[in-house]
């Protein structure tokens, strides 16, 4: 049996990430192939819907302690004073089934998961501007504009890290980006057509 692959997939808050993965779970549920989310460990306290095993792998910040001892995640980071982190086991047993697994983690994880060399397709989500950035975050009417402001801070610091993935897909136009993104996990080295014009765009946003 062929192993699945592994894909990186990171981008500033805002950015539409989370929806570009969840389109492309939905488009290969209906087909033969089999790609998944990955599954995070957390200290944090399940909420009334969360599941186990499905939402996230919850423990206590002592057993996450203990198996960072052990160097047993890919990743790993502090939240907002809670844990998570990538468990290798979990990984390896998805990529030994055949199963291609996505990893929405931030840049801070993937630059962890590149210092141990494990092989793996990155992907960063590119917003067309800092506006539509800060108007995609001001819809979700779930934070203050003081948070933000820091959300659009972070985003600057984080799209300087770009350009170490292996493609930037530029979520302009959401079907095109999905399509994209769908297309690179299904038939792996797909290259950007417009690459030019994300490059020209990624300068234009870290100028601000």
């Amino acid at each position: 049996m062929k192993k699945g692959e592994l894909y990186i997939i990171s981008a500033p808050s805002g950015a539409g990430k989370s929806s570009l993965i969840h389109e492309v779970l939905k488009r290969s549920s209906s087909s033969d192939s089999s790609i998944e989310l990955s599954v995070s460990a957390t200290t944090r306290l399940p909420r009334p819907k969360d599941i186990d095993g499905q939402d996230y792998f919850f423990m206590t910040k002592e057993k996450f302690e203990e198996l960072e001892k052990k160097e047993a995640f890919l990743e790993s980071a502090n939240v907002h004073g809670n844990k998570y982190g990538t468990l290798k086991d979990y990984v390896n047993s998805k990529l030994e089934v055949g199963i291609n697994l996505i990893l929405d983690i931030d840049v801070q994880g993937f630059e962890q998961i590149q210092q141990k060399d494990i092989p793996n397709t990155s992907v960063f989500i590119i917003p067309p501007s800092i506006t539509e950035l800060k108007s995609r975050l001001l819809k979700r009417n779930a934070d203050t504009p003081e948070v933000i402001e820091e959300r659009l801070k972070n985003a600057i610091a984080e799209l300087g890290g770009a350009n170490n993935y292996d493609h930037k897909i530029l979520n302009e136009n959401f079907d095109m980006a999905s399509d994209e993104l769908y297309n690179l996990i299904m038939n792996r080295g797909v290259q950007n057509k417009d690459a030019k014009h994300i490059s020209e765009i990624l300068e234009d946003l870290l100028s601000n």
